[in-house]
């Protein structure tokens, strides 16, 4: 989450008229995230989050978005729903941008997870996943591993080795390795593609919401698994990695939507490539983000450290 665009308290309480939720007590600017432009709203009702889409999301994505929250809250999954307006309306107009309202779930992301924690993720993921075999939509992964040298020459050699020596060469030799090994045939759904802890809500060790789904996609599921290892089982700059987080982590995941033998096997290199993916938009966003915007800017050598890891140890999803 982040603030781009500002909104006033006025254009606030203007929006709220539309929906039968109360009237305007508190806004506030929350700056985690890098991606939309975000609004913790509290009324005389409730508190929601206010969402401006900004130009990473197509709004012609976000019925895709919508009917995918509402197929997984159906099934008693632990997702925010988006607000529908007094004409039943849920994608609105704000200050330009689309937007919309969003319940607001109790919980807190943690920062440095327990293996209880992430056995609840890994059993929330698989129960996602389970949720969502028979969902009918498709979004193509718009950064799927196709992307990720068009980025890389985006963010432009000069700065990849402004950022770390040498990174330029390392992320070429990678893209080489991951475009000749990437599965092809591994099985396929609806996956979150975004599940970092900031991005799950829990109250002490129980799961109760995931959140922050504008990078869902119909991609490789397994991959999934591999971003969301990346992103918990590491310290937060990527120098220490918890093998018990790890294993709880795998078996929660275990425990409702098994991996078969194929997926387990190419999971280190998947785990690899989502490190890249998470390295280069961390980089292009590094380099490119303005001065001036309520962001907060996320290193990239915290993902470059991972994909070293996970190069260096391509057994570490044996049991």
């Amino acid at each position: 989450m982040a603030v781009y665009t500002k909104v006033s308290a006025e254009e606030i309480e203007g929006f709220l008229t539309r929906f039968d939720v109360g009237t305007l007590v508190s806004a506030k600017g929350i700056a985690e995230g890098v991606e939309n432009s975000n609004y913790l709203i509290e009324t005389t009702q409730d508190r929601f989050i206010l969402t401006l889409y900004e130009k990473r999301v197509d709004p012609e994505d976000l019925p895709f978005f919508i009917a995918m929250l509402d197929h997984l809250a159906a099934r008693h999954c632990p997702v925010p729903p988006m607000i529908a307006d007094r004409q039943g309306g849920v994608i609105q107009e704000l200050c330009g941008k689309s937007a919309c309202l969003i319940k607001f779930l109790p919980g807190i992301s943690v920062t440095i997870p327990t293996a209880r924690q992430a056995q609840a993720t890994g059993r929330a993921l698989g129960e996602m996943h389970e949720a969502l075999k028979d969902f009918s939509g498709y979004r193509a992964n718009s950064m799927n591993h196709d992307t990720w040298r068009k980025l890389a020459v985006d963010c432009g050699p000069g700065e990849l080795d402004a950022i770390a020596p040498g990174l330029h060469d390392l992320v070429e030799r990678e893209l080489d390795h991951l475009d000749q090994h990437w599965p092809e045939s591994l099985p396929t759904s609806v996956i979150h593609a975004d599940l970092f802890p900031d991005n799950v809500l829990m109250l002490d060790d129980q799961v109760t919401g995931l959140i922050d789904f504008y990078f869902s996609c119909t991609d490789i599921r397994a991959y999934d698994v591999a971003v969301t290892h990346a992103a918990w089982c590491f310290s937060e700059d990527g120098t220490i990695f918890d093998t018990a987080v790890s294993k709880a982590l795998i078996a929660g995941y275990d425990e409702t939507f098994p991996l078969n033998a194929d997926e387990r096997a190419v999971l280190p290199l998947l785990a690899r490539g989502a490190s890249l993916r998470f390295m280069l938009t961390r980089a292009f966003d590094w380099i490119n983000t303005p001065a001036d915007a309520l962001v907060t800017r996320k290193d990239p050598t915290a993902f470059l450290n991972r994909l070293k890891y996970y190069q260096a140890h391509p057994d570490i999803f044996k049991a």
